[in-house]
């Protein structure tokens, strides 16, 4: 049974993974125009161990490749909480930032070089309201909810990316944040609310861990999200720190849920709603979907 826990090899899936993974990605077909707007993506970014589970890894590529390259990709992830709104340095090559402990070398080591994103940046900065001005982080280079599962996706490094902060918590403040990125997925970018459908990690204990076991506060936090989204209430998605089963156990803290609201907003109302990707790592819904 696959465990994330001590690997033989430390990302020795992604070694594995990464030279079809290349073919594939050389061979991927860019967005234009006549494709219309991009669909708004939220994924279960993984961390380090998405490295150590081939299925995972084979899953992202899949649906990086069902749909056209993106021209730039704006990123929302759950480990970069600021207000003002705030971009990552758009300069090509930005080193990555490296926000976990307690792994293997290799996951420090790893790289993901990006060309420059500085139009994507003055895109999203005339997005903006006067009331809500961007601040331009310098040297702030993408974190592990962006490079890792994007490294899965985008194995070429070949695309722009940027990444948005989390201002808020509200999700009424972050529907409205994605609604003002909606017309750059016209232009094709794809825009990604990064975070995991649940990450109870304070609740976890070893047997959990090693033996891919689901607590209850995961799948009933997971059923009803999936059951939510698949109706299109997010009244419902919004009150979920008094409505969603499993809480707070599932979000302890709610940095890895919020992402979908701007992914939501960017969407646009009443959209249909996909998901891609099911399933659990270490007891953790790895629900992620898109919407068109």
């Amino acid at each position: 049974m696959f465990s994330p826990i001590n690997p033989e090899i430390p990302a020795g899936a992604f070694d594995a993974f990464i030279g079809d993974a290349l073919t594939a990605s050389r061979a991927h077909r860019e967005w234009t125009p006549e494709d219309g707007p991009l669909p708004a993506l939220y994924l279960s970014h993984g961390a380090p161990p998405l490295f150590d589970d081939p299925q995972w890894l084979r899953q992202l590529l899949a649906w990086s490749l069902a749909l056209p390259k993106p021209r730039s990709i704006l990123i929302v992830s759950a480990h970069w909480e600021a207000a003002p709104v705030s971009l990552s340095d758009p300069a090509a090559n930005t080193p990555l930032v490296y926000d976990f402990g307690g792994f293997a070398r290799r996951y420090y080591e790893m790289t993901y070089a990006t060309p420059d994103a500085t139009a994507l940046a003055a895109r999203v900065a005339a997005a903006m309201p006067d009331t809500e001005p961007v601040h331009q982080h310098l040297g702030r280079g993408l974190d592990h909810g962006a490079w890792v599962p994007l490294k899965a996706m985008y194995p070429l490094g070949d695309v722009p990316v940027l990444q948005l902060s989390l201002p808020t918590h509200e999700p009424d403040r972050l529907l409205a944040l994605g609604s003002r990125l909606r017309s750059l997925r016209e232009e094709g970018v794809l825009v990604i609310g990064s975070g995991f459908m649940t990450h109870g990690l304070p609740y976890l204990d070893r047997e959990i861990i090693t033996r891919n076991l689901v607590p209850s506060w995961s799948s009933d936090f997971d059923a009803w999200a999936s059951e939510a989204l698949a109706r299109g209430d997010v009244d419902a998605l919004a009150s979920y720190r008094s409505e969603a089963p499993g809480m707070p156990f599932a979000h302890p803290t709610v940095d890895h849920y919020i992402p979908l609201f701007v992914t939501l907003g960017a969407a646009g109302p009443e959209r249909p709603v996909t998901t891609t990707i099911e399933g659990y790592m270490m007891g953790l819904s790895k629900r992620s979907f898109q919407v068109a």
